[in-house]
């Protein structure tokens, strides 16, 4: 039974309600804010609506349409604080500032007053040493799409407040790490760190950071573990059952994402720091 949503709460708007925006929006109407939810199909409908999520069907791309304008503009009309949950690979021609570029014109537009803008931690070069969220700055003119759209949410005029959250591999139900690279023979650096999440954690630390009202930080998210790939999917592997990836005898390093700062600041207790022990979950 999910909670009525409370006049004190913030309004929020789950943009993309796919495998991680629709548990968190679920999550959001648990804890008593009212939501409202976009997906790109329409069976999706009602399944949003029968979770307590007012539910919009919206397609971002080049077709984007004047109807898809005006269903974000209705959508985001008196929503305080916007999660942008939609993936780089969702990007066409154009590439993903292009993508997004309409729900920033959207958002000045509703008077949104806060963005909590999923990102992902492969801004960062693939280099072997540890790596901080000053590593990557975002700024229109990053080489990085990825950068280069999480800088089209910094409002320049003060109009809101964004938040990104840099999110490391995710794992979890329906994502279950074992099949990643089973069976692959000749798998390249088997000693470079793995940085993964699970979907509890990511929704964690969503919840937490508009809960508390964290506004204005880039965040690094990725559990504390971090093995060697060829231990790690190894021991995924054999945990589903399936045959092994071998991995080269050379191996160069890799990135370790550092997430001190969003433990530090939030104080959310992550659930599955442990990988090894998290598989069962997965």
């Amino acid at each position: 039974m999910t909670a009525p949503s409370s006049p004190s709460l913030p309004s929020v708007a789950v943009l993309g309600c796919g495998w991680l925006g629709l548990p968190l929006a679920k999550s959001l109407v648990a804890a008593g804010y009212p939501v409202v939810g976009s997906t790109t199909t329409p069976m999706q409908l009602l399944t949003l609506r029968d979770a307590g999520i007012t539910p919009y069907l919206l397609q971002l791309g080049p077709d984007f349409s004047a109807t898809d304008a005006d269903t974000l503009r209705v959508m985001l009309t008196g929503v305080e604080v916007l999660v942008l949950n939609i993936p780089p690979s969702k990007a066409g021609a154009g590439g993903y500032p292009a993508l997004l570029r309409p729900v920033g014109s959207a958002v000045a537009a509703a008077g949104v007053k806060h963005v909590l803008f999923v990102s992902s931690t492969s801004v960062y070069p693939d280099e072997p040493r540890c790596m901080t969220e000053a590593d990557a700055v975002a700024s229109a003119e990053a080489t990085s799409d990825l950068l280069r759209a999480e800088g089209q949410f910094t409002s320049a005029q003060g109009q809101w407040q964004t938040t990104v959250v840099r999110l490391s591999g995710l794992i979890g139900p329906e994502r279950p790490p074992g099949r990643f690279l089973a069976g692959r023979q000749a798998v390249p650096n088997g000693d470079a760190p793995v940085n993964l999440i699970h979907l509890h954690d990511c929704i964690g630390l969503l919840l937490s950071i508009i809960q508390q009202q964290h506004w204005g930080y880039t965040f690094n998210a990725s559990a504390a573990q971090h093995l060697p790939r060829r231990e790690f999917y190894r021991a995924a592997a054999q945990q589903l059952g399936l045959p092994a990836p071998v991995f080269q005898p050379e191996s160069a390093g890799g990135k370790t994402i550092d997430s001190s700062l969003i433990r530090q600041t939030v104080g959310y207790e992550f659930q599955h720091d442990d990988l090894l022990a998290a598989l069962p979950y997965c």
